[in-house]
Parts: structure tokens; C-alpha cells; sequence
């Protein structure tokens, strides 16, 4: 994918997810690795109406070169590159969104401890197709501590045979990152739903059996 590409799919992702109510106001934001540097979209930019000439463009190192002023998760957004790609070289882009209900398990008691994963196994597509997602403890936006823990926590699931495509960070929302747009917009959907799902449940799921994971470890490939 070409620069003039990678902008008209940043732009048609960002407009998908705000008319489906993934995103809504001026909530998130998304960026695309270049060859030598990087796309995102702007700070306080609405993802349903981006432009593609405006989108900020910056260099390897991170300095802005053109377009309107980057969001301030950048430096997030590099070091998810930074992490992900020793485990996934094919890592390109990344996907930041406020999405309702994995927000909403954020707010529930006891959710902020350390060393907890958003979701358990519940559902077949998401050990499929998102897997393990650490929450991350709570940092005000654009925080240097959330980066550097987030690319610890990349590089700790990694190191253990467990590569990941995905952190919440608790009561913000998830960073989704993965080799296109498209893959990772249909895994921020995945585990969206999945929150939703676990949210809406009466009870707390049982999680699928460690037998039941294994089978899909087979059969497809699943990253749990």
C-alpha cells in the first residue's frame, strides 16, 4: 500500500467505524506505518469525517512533516509498532477507539487491578480471532507511562509464546494494531462484540474449556 493508499484507507476505515458507532464526537484515532515514517490522523479529529490530505505525516523518528497537528497518542502508537513488530513484522497499522462496552467493563469493580485480561475465553471467535487483551491500569490520555507499559506488556506476552493483537486501556478504550486496516477494523469489531456480550450477560460467562481452546488451536490456528 502506497502513501495516497494508505490515506483514503485511514479515512474510509475512520468514516466505517464512526457510522457504525464504534467510535463517536472526536474519540479516537488510527495510523498507518509507512515505509519511512508514519500516518494518523489529527488531534481532536472526528474519524467519521477525516480528510486525507489533512492527516498528519510524519517521519521515522516522529517528526511531523505535513498535515494537520498529530494525535497526541502518537507516541503510543510508535511504541505499539516498536514491540509488536519484533513478534509480527508485518505489523502496519494501528486502531485506537472508545468503544462502549469494553469501556464499560473498565468501570466495574476491582477492574483496575494489575495483571488482568479484559475478557475471558467466551466465545469461539474471539479466542479465534483477537485473543488475549491485557488491561492496562488506568493513565490520563496521552501519558508516556501508558506507552512505555503497553510495549512491556506487548513484549511480555510475546517472550511467552503468546503474541497479542490488542490491550485495553482501562476506562479509555482499546488499541488494536495487525498487517492491514481492514483486519484490524474486523478486530476491533470482534472484540467489541464480544464485550458487549459479556456485558449484557446476567451472570459472568464460563469461559470455554482449556480442551475446547486447544481444538480451536488446531483447527484454526486460533492465537488463545
Amino acid at each position: 500500500m502506497n502513501e495516497a493508499q494508505a490515506r483514503d484507507e485511514i479515512c474510509r476505515v475512520g468514516k466505517s467505524l464512526f457510522d457504525r458507532g464504534y467510535v463517536h464526537a472526536t474519540a479516537g484515532n488510527i495510523s498507518v506505518r509507512l515505509d519511512d515514517g508514519f500516518l494518523i490522523t489529527p488531534t481532536d479529529a472526528c474519524l467519521g469525517f477525516l480528510d486525507p490530505a489533512r492527516l498528519a505525516r510524519l517521519d521515522v523518528r516522529g517528526q511531523q512533516l505535513s498535515g494537520d497537528r498529530a494525535s497526541k497518542t502518537l507516541a503510543l502508537h510508535r511504541q505499539i509498532y516498536g514491540a509488536a513488530s519484533a513478534f509480527d513484522p508485518a505489523t502496519r497499522c494501528v486502531v485506537h477507539t472508545h468503544s462502549t462496552h469494553c469501556v464499560a467493563l473498565t468501570l466495574q469493580p476491582g477492574a483496575g487491578d494489575e495483571a488482568r485480561e479484559l475478557l475471558p475465553a467466551a466465545t469461539p471467535y474471539f479466542v479465534m480471532k483477537v485473543g488475549h487483551v491485557p488491561l492496562i491500569p488506568y493513565h490520563r490520555p496521552g501519558d508516556p507511562l501508558a506507552a512505555d507499559l503497553v510495549a512491556q506488556t506487548i513484549t511480555r506476552y510475546g517472550r511467552q509464546g503468546m503474541p497479542i493483537r490488542a490491550v485495553m486501556l482501562s476506562r479509555l478504550g482499546p488499541n488494536v494494531w495487525h498487517d492491514s486496516l481492514a483486519a484490524a477494523m474486523a478486530t476491533l469489531e470482534e472484540l467489541e462484540e464480544t464485550a458487549k456480550l459479556v456485558h449484557l450477560s446476567p451472570t459472568p460467562p464460563e469461559p470455554l474449556t482449556e480442551s475446547q481452546i486447544n481444538d480451536l488451536r488446531q483447527t484454526f490456528g486460533a492465537r488463545w
